[in-house]
C-alpha cells in the first residue's frame, strides 16, 4: 500500500513535460526578441560610428570650410569671418543673393555642425547672413 501507483508517476511526467515545453516557447519567443533587439541596436552602433567618422574630423572639416571661402566668388562677397578654437563664424551685413544662394549650397550639401543660421532678406537682391558652424 505504501507505494506509488506507476501510473501517478506517468501522470507526474507528462504533466511536467507539457509544463517544460510551455516554458521553452516562451523563451524562445524571448531569445527572438533579444535577437531583433541586438540587430537594431548592432545597426544604430554602426549608424553613430560612421556619424563619428563623418563630424568628429576637425582638420578635415577645417580644410573643406577654407576651400569653400578660399573660391573666387566668395572672397569677393565682403564676408566677415571670424575663427576660434571651437567654431568659425560667417557674417555679412549684406550680401548679393547669388552669392549667398552658392555659400549655402556649399555648406548645406558638406557634412558641418551648424550651430546657427540666420538669413534675413533686405531687399530683393541682398540679405543679411549669420552662421556659425562648430568644429
Amino acid at each position: 500500500m505504501n507505494q506509488i501507483n506507476p501510473l501517478h508517476i506517468g501522470a507526474f511526467l507528462v504533466t511536467l513535460l507539457i509544463f517544460l515545453m510551455f516554458q521553452l516557447s516562451g523563451i524562445k519567443t524571448e531569445l527572438t526578441e533579444a535577437k531583433s533587439s541586438f540587430a537594431k541596436s548592432e545597426k544604430l552602433a554602426v549608424d553613430l560610428v560612421s556619424l563619428e567618422a563623418v563630424y568628429a574630423d576637425k582638420k578635415r572639416t577645417r580644410k573643406a570650410l577654407n576651400r569653400i571661402l578660399s573660391q573666387h566668388i566668395l572672397r569677393s562677397a565682403e564676408l566677415k569671418i571670424k575663427r576660434t578654437k571651437e567654431y568659425i563664424k560667417i557674417s555679412a551685413d549684406s550680401i548679393n543673393t547669388s552669392v549667398l544662394n552658392t555659400l549655402m549650397g556649399k555648406i548645406l550639401n558638406g557634412s558641418y555642425k551648424i550651430n546657427k543660421l540666420k538669413i534675413k532678406k533686405l531687399n530683393e537682391t541682398k540679405a543679411s547672413l549669420l552662421l556659425e558652424i562648430k568644429w
